[in-house]
């Protein structure tokens, strides 16, 4: 079996961000999910809007989406992007869980995979940090892409 070449590696095994100067511009959509499962009475205090730090879902909508524009900086290999549309939705998955699924646009010459999963991760990781007082239990769990579209790979559906 022949070992796949890994794009961010050079011929000489250093890390290196890819040269995507010579691709063609294409609308490039990913979606990503993931989901924080928690007791069911820290998601009944997010329902009920009675979490002392605020409104937990909205702050981790904005928190997503912030993420999502910064990937770059987060991310050492990762280019900069014209995002062109952001969504994160946020649902409460009775009896234990919000369920979180972010989908990034843009036009340009490299895909949105990761911004669409740094937008979940991050919006995860607010929804713990804004709960943790109540349930230190809770976990981020099953960030993952689950489609993308556009480029020279066209369509991939994961889910």
């Amino acid at each position: 079996m022949r070992k796949a070449k890994l794009s961010h590696i050079d011929d000489s095994g250093k890390a290196t961000m890819v040269d995507v100067s010579h691709k063609a511009d294409t609308e490039r959509i990913a979606i990503a999910k993931g989901r924080v499962v928690m007791e069911s009475g820290t998601l009944a205090l997010i329902k009920k809007g009675e979490v002392a730090k605020g409104d937990v879902l909205s702050v981790a909508r904005l928190a997503g989406i912030m993420a999502a524009k910064k990937t770059h900086e987060l991310i050492p290999l990762c280019h900069p992007l014209p995002l062109t549309s952001i969504a994160v939705e946020l649902q409460v998955a009775e009896p234990d869980a919000v369920e979180i699924t972010a989908t990034v646009k843009t036009t340009g010459k490299t895909g949105v995979e990761m911004e669409a999963m740094t937008a979940v991760s991050i919006a995860g990781l607010t929804i713990y940090d804004m709960c943790k007082a109540v349930d230190r239990r809770m976990r981020l769990e099953a960030v993952r892409l689950v489609r993308k579209s556009g480029g020279k790979s066209g369509e991939i559906i994961l889910e």
